[in-house]
C-alpha cells in the first residue's frame, strides 16, 4: 500500500462512492473526517467507517467532532446526548473523565477513533459564541484541569483527542467559519490563551489549529499559515511535539490567504492538513500535490497512538452513574445550532 499523504479528508454522503474509492487509493489520505451528512444510523455508519479502511488500511484515523452540546454529529435517538464542557466547571476532575470515557466508548463503538476535543479555548465574555459553552471556563487551570481529566478518559476508551483550537480562538470576536477573526492583544495577556495548551502539551493528544491571526506575534498570517507561530509559540513556548493538524482549510477565515492552502500550511509547519467539504473535485485537487507524511508526523502519529493503548474496559453504568450524580441531572439533547456542522 503506498504510504499516506498528509490529508484528512471528508467525504460526500452516507457511502463512500466508486469515484472516491479510487482517488483515495491512487493518492492515499492519511484519514477521513465525518459529518451529519455522512450518519444516518448506526449500521450504516460502522459499514461506512469499514469501507473506509478498506481502502486506506486498517489503522487509517477517522475523525469525528463530537465535542458534547452544541457540536454532535453523533445525536439522538440513535446515540446518547453529551454535556457541553461548560456544564463541568467547578466539578470533581472524575466526573468529566467519566464523560470522556462514555463519549470515546460510543465513538469507538462506531469505527471513530480520532475524537475532536476538547476545545482548550479561553470562554471569554464578550467573545464570539462559536467558542461559548464549548470551553470549560474563562480560567487558564481550570480549562488545563478537566482538559488532562478529558484526555484521560478519551485515551482509556481507545481513543485518539485532538486539543483545540491552539493556540488559543477564544478572544476571538469573530467566526473563523466564515471570516478572519483578528486579535489584537498584547502577549502577556496571550500567555493565558496558551497556558492550557502547554499544561496539556505532553498528553499524546494531536492538536488543531486557530485559523486566527495574532497581531502580537504575526502581524500577516493566521496561526495555521505562519511558521512564526507555529515555530516560536506552538512548538517553542507551548512546547507541543505531537501531531499538529490543520482546522479545515475551507474555512472562511483562509479565503484568498494563498493560492494553495495546503501547501502553505504544511510549510508553516502543520504536520497534516484538513479538508472538509466532501466535494470530489476538491479532493481530487489537493491529494496529488500534497507530500506524504514526514518522519516527524510519523513519529508523532505513533506516540499519539500508544499514549491510548494498555487500557481496560470500564464499567459503563458506574461511569453514567459518577458523571449524572455530579451534574445532578440527566444529560438531554440540545437544540442550538451547531457552529461547526458542514453542510
Amino acid at each position: 500500500m503506498a504510504a499516506s499523504r498528509a490529508a484528512i479528508l471528508g467525504l460526500s454522503g452516507h457511502r463512500l462512492t466508486v469515484e472516491e474509492a479510487a482517488l483515495w487509493r491512487k493518492f492515499r489520505p492519511l484519514g477521513a473526517i465525518l459529518f451529519a451528512r455522512n450518519i444516518q444510523n448506526p449500521a450504516q455508519l460502522r459499514a461506512l467507517t469499514n469501507d473506509i479502511r478498506d481502502v486506506l488500511g486498517a489503522a487509517a484515523p477517522i475523525l469525528i467532532d463530537q465535542e458534547g452540546g452544541r457540536v454532535a454529529r453523533l445525536k439522538p435517538p440513535q446515540w446518547e446526548a453529551f454535556p457541553a464542557a461548560a456544564r463541568f466547571e467547578g466539578q470533581p476532575e472524575l466526573a468529566q473523565r467519566a464523560n470522556a470515557y462514555l463519549l470515546g466508548a460510543m465513538c469507538r463503538a462506531a469505527g471513530l477513533d480520532v475524537v475532536c476535543a476538547p476545545v482548550l479555548d479561553l470562554r471569554l465574555p464578550g467573545a464570539h459564541q462559536v467558542i461559548g459553552d464549548r470551553a470549560f471556563s474563562a480560567a487558564p487551570e481550570e480549562i488545563a484541569r478537566l482538559g488532562v481529566a478529558c484526555i484521560a478518559g478519551l485515551q482509556a476508551a481507545g481513543c485518539i483527542p485532538v486539543i483545540k483550537h491552539i493556540p488559543g480562538h477564544g478572544r476571538a470576536m469573530a467566526d473563523s467559519h466564515h471570516e478572519l477573526p483578528r486579535v489584537g492583544v498584547g502577549v502577556d495577556a496571550l500567555a493565558d490563551d496558551i497556558a492550557p495548551f502547554r499544561a496539556l502539551a505532553a498528553s499524546g493528544a494531536w492538536a488543531m489549529t486557530a485559523h486566527v491571526l495574532y497581531e502580537a506575534w504575526d502581524a500577516r498570517l493566521p496561526a495555521t499559515l505562519s511558521p512564526v507561530v507555529i515555530d516560536r509559540v506552538i512548538r517553542g513556548e507551548i512546547g507541543f511535539d505531537g501531531l499538529l493538524i490543520t482546522d479545515d482549510l475551507a474555512m472562511g477565515a483562509l479565503a484568498g490567504m494563498a493560492n494553495d492552502l495546503a501547501a502553505a500550511a504544511l510549510s508553516a509547519g502543520c504536520d497534516v492538513v484538513l479538508h472538509c467539504t466532501g466535494r470530489l473535485e476538491d479532493a481530487a485537487a489537493l491529494l496529488p500535490a500534497c507530500p506524504v507524511l514526514s518522519d516527524d508526523a510519523l513519529r508523532r502519529l505513533a506516540l499519539a497512538d500508544a499514549a491510548r493503548r494498555g487500557f481496560g474496559a470500564g464499567d459503563i453504568a458506574a461511569l453514567r452513574g459518577v458523571r449524572e450524580g455530579v451534574l445532578a441531572a440527566p444529560v438531554v439533547a440540545v437544540g442550538e445550532a451547531d457552529p461547526t456542522e458542514r453542510a
